[in-house]
């Protein structure tokens, strides 16, 4: 297990996207290529915050930086 997975994995982190958009949650998993975050909140720019539903998997290609507030 990496350094950034020890770091990050069950915290609550901001996963900026190269779309600009952002999904905040709890870190559950990191298998591969993937992130998979519990409780997640898509931010948009402009529009209101909306809570996902279920686990949220999002391919690190997409990812631009994560957070740990």
């Amino acid at each position: 297990m990496g350094a950034f997975r020890k770091v990050l994995l069950l915290r609550r982190v901001i996963v900026n996207l190269v779309d600009g958009t952002s999904i905040e949650g709890v870190l559950y998993r990191d298998p591969g290529n993937l992130l998979v975050l519990k409780n997640a909140i898509y931010h948009e720019p402009g529009a209101a915050p909306l809570e996902l539903d279920g686990d949220t998997v999002i391919d690190r290609a997409k990812v631009l930086f994560v957070q740990a507030p």
